[in-house]
């Protein structure tokens, strides 16, 4: 496991706790008091740290490298029959983008997010987790598939970003993503969408369109990343924290300004440390989430949906 430097005590703690066990196996010496103070120790210490995350430590949880990605997530909540598709039809098959049929419960889902990698040869392959305008395209196509067969979609945002290479602004970036903003709007399908790490930008959006927005309690969701803010603002990655604190982008902020309906509470030590506990929530939110949509009818679903957003951005001075 890796560490955050704000983790550092939690990791003493637990080679400590070991460092205890190794020497409970001589069962010459009796440490279990010393395992249990220590145990409760850990505890005390996560307690302190995750409800006191500032902004900055939030959006570095949301990037640590053993926390779930998409995969993951689905691969936990699909009763291990997801069907992956592939391809746009028109270019070729983003792999920063993935999709398929899936089980969650009772209920046959489509599952669209955006897939990172763990280790260089695998972020390469996904492109660190920014699409393409083929993969918001091959999206949109999951998407109206979804709705052809009246099935809901699942939605999962992680990503840094939408690609900005120049072969994607020429194969027509800005309006992929826009076209599916206008899409999804319309689709007369429950849409639930997660954030379940980062969500910047049109790179969020492109995906994020939904009869419920939710976030895990250490995603972050903005217009842009701390460190391109403040590379803009003092030409400089050096105020990224003072820019994560002025961004509004914690799972707080959304909720409170009403970007988002819903934040999902990691365990304490969050969600790569338990990650098994943060599925279970997830799919308990996602199938009580599907259960209260099927129940309003399309035309309903629909108009709720572009008045939810038509709200957005709204404010009186």
């Amino acid at each position: 496991m890796d560490y955050l430097e704000f983790e550092k005590p939690i990791e003493e703690l637990l080679l400590k706790l070991e460092k205890a066990k190794e020497l409970g196996e001589d069962k010459a010496v009796d440490i279990s008091k010393t395992i249990s103070d220590i145990e409760n120790q850990i505890k005390e210490k996560r307690s302190v740290i995750y409800n006191n995350l500032t902004p900055w430590q939030k959006v570095q949880l949301s990037r640590h490298p053993q926390r779930p990605y998409t995969l993951d997530y689905i691969k936990a909540l699909s009763n291990k029959d997801f069907i992956e598709l592939h391809g746009d039809r028109r270019v070729k098959d983003d792999k920063a983008m993935i999709g398929g049929w899936g089980t969650i419960g009772k209920h046959s889902v489509m599952f669209i997010g955006h897939q990172k990698g763990r280790n260089t040869k695998e972020r390469q392959y996904r492109n660190f987790g920014m699409a393409n305008p083929e993969g918001y395209r091959k999206a949109l196509r999951l998407m109206k598939m979804a709705e052809k067969f009246s099935k809901p979609i699942i939605c999962l945002i992680d990503t840094p970003g939408a690609f900005p290479g120049l072969e994607a602004e020429e194969r027509g970036q800005g309006e992929a993503i826009a076209r599916n903003i206008f899409e999804m709007t319309k689709l007369e399908v429950p849409i639930i969408v997660i954030i379940i790490g980062e969500g910047a930008s049109g790179g969020a959006l492109g995906i994020g369109v939904g009869d419920k927005i939710i976030m895990l309690s250490n995603a972050w969701y903005s217009v842009i990343s701390p460190e391109n803010c403040s590379t803009i603002l003092w030409k400089s990655w050096e105020k990224k924290e003072t820019a994560a604190g002025a961004l509004n982008l914690t799972a707080d902020d959304m909720k409170r300004i009403g970007l988002v309906d819903e934040i999902i509470e990691e365990p304490l030590g969050g969600a790569h440390t338990f990650p098994e506990k943060t599925y279970k929530k997830v799919k308990k939110v996602i199938i009580q989430s599907i259960e209260e949509f099927n129940k309003i009818k399309k035309e309903k679903l629909v108009e709720n949906r572009m008045e939810k957003f038509s709200k957005m951005g709204i404010f009186k001075q």
